[in-house]
């Protein structure tokens, strides 16, 4: 063949066609109204639409950042939390573990003791909150 069709893949390639499309139909609608004119009419909604895509690229990016820090943030709360389980449930254990030595000593008057003490004051907040 004398000729053969490449495929337009780049701007400048579309720029030629549209220029060469301008030159062949020229007599059409006069100079200066030219029908290439519709590739100029989708470069601009091209450019529309690329500008409605960089600006939601550039929101989903800012929201991905804050969920990156909103993650480091609660993972440092969770180790905090962590933390002071482990220093609650070391102190609970060690209560319970004197309580137990107070159980099987021959203290078990005290142990009488602490718990009416515990009942006494059960019973006067109980009382406190109901006259109110």
């Amino acid at each position: 063949p004398a000729f053969q069709i490449t495929p337009l893949n780049n701007t400048a390639s579309l720029r030629k066609l549209a220029v060469l499309l301008a030159y062949v139909h020229e007599g059409e609608g006069g100079p200066g109204n030219y029908v290439a004119s519709g590739y100029s009419v989708y470069e601009e909604e091209n450019e529309h639409l690329q500008e409605g895509l960089r600006a939601k690229v550039s929101a989903l990016k800012s929201l991905s950042i804050d969920i990156g820090t909103e993650v480091k943030y609660q993972n440092t709360m969770l180790g905090d939390m962590d933390t002071d389980f482990d220093s609650t449930g070391g102190l609970l254990g060690a209560t319970i573990g004197r309580v137990k030595q107070l159980s099987r000593g021959s203290q078990t008057k005290l142990l009488c003791y602490m718990l009416l003490f515990c009942l006494f004051v059960f019973f006067v907040l109980y009382w406190f909150i109901k006259l109110r």
